[in-house]
């Protein structure tokens, strides 16, 4: 992926917006494509790396990683490893922080689908 200008105008945007408000920084990370759908699929038990893959067939290896690794340096996910079975084993559950969120998120996919007309 290339790096970013951080001298562009857009990037000087987007941080002047996230400084403003920490909602646009949320708003800002919510927009990573995938983010939000592997955060349901944890929350909805897909707690193992294959058994994501699975639910969101579409979803390359190198992005689900990336997004794991994104959620969990958020807290809004904690990577489990089970050390003692060969090979490892390691799952993934919401935190508090991530359910509470989750639970928020929700709230706004029902309004989008109910109350928000994209038709235009």
């Amino acid at each position: 992926m290339a790096e970013r200008k951080l001298n562009s105008t857009n990037y000087q945007n987007q941080v002047f917006l996230e400084e403003k408000c920490a909602l646009n920084e949320l708003i800002h990370l919510l927009s990573k494509r995938w983010l939000t759908e592997v955060m349901f699929s944890i929350e909805e038990g897909n707690v193992r790396f294959s058994s994501i893959k699975e639910d969101l067939k579409y979803i390359s290896d190198n992005v689900l990683a990336d997004r794991l690794k994104l959620l969990e340096k958020c807290k809004l996910i904690t990577r489990m490893e089970h050390e003692k079975e060969v090979p490892v084993r390691v799952e993934y559950t919401l935190t508090s922080k991530g359910t509470m969120l989750s639970e928020w998120l929700d709230v706004l996919c029902n309004f989008a689908e109910n109350e928000m007309d994209f038709s235009n």
